[in-house]
């Protein structure tokens, strides 16, 4: 697996080393990652993502809890405006060995994500959770959706039944 396979933001971590220390694994992406996962989920831009986690559980089966955290820049989708918001999400996540569930179809059972060689992906992780965690109509504090007023007395239909009456030969 190569970096780019993965994505911009990519930490694999020996799993092993990790449930030694028993510390948390915090992961922060660099000024170009972040310019990279902007451009992948068509945000103007991401200024800081980082992710802490903690591993607990074994080499064959592993659970992953932490919190990803973003200071982005996200379009209105009403103004077009460009606006700074934070995400914050919750993480918690089973891994188990890739051979654990091979066979098993993926709709009969939830299955772990894959320990690969005895590592898993931090950065990948942390992306995923950040893309979770985007709202996909976001829109500045303040700022409402307000629809087009109607004209008195037109709707929609009015300019169908124009149309009708052309063809009728009336006028409406």
């Amino acid at each position: 697996m190569t970096p780019d396979s993965v994505g911009p933001f990519s930490r694999p971590i020996l799993v092993e080393r990790s449930l030694k220390t028993g510390q948390p694994v915090t992961v922060e992406a660099t000024e170009a990652e972040c310019a990279a996962l902007a451009r992948d989920f068509g945000l103007p831009g991401i200024a800081r993502l980082t992710g802490t986690f903690r591993l607990s559980g074994s080499l064959h089966r592993l659970q992953v809890t932490g919190t990803v955290e973003a200071a982005l820049t996200q379009t209105c989708i009403v103004t077009l405006e460009p606006f700074e918001a934070t995400v914050t999400e919750e993480v918690d996540v089973d891994f188990a060995d890739q051979d654990a569930f091979a066979g098993t179809p993926a709709e009969d059972a939830d299955i772990p994500d894959p320990i690969v060689n005895g590592r898993i992906d931090l950065g990948s992780l942390a992306a995923e959770f950040l893309a979770l965690g985007l709202d996909p109509y976001p829109r500045k504090d303040g700022v409402d959706f307000e629809p087009p007023a109607a004209e008195e007395g037109r709707t929609p239909f009015a300019a169908l039944q124009g149309l009708r009456g052309k063809e009728d030969g009336t006028d409406g």
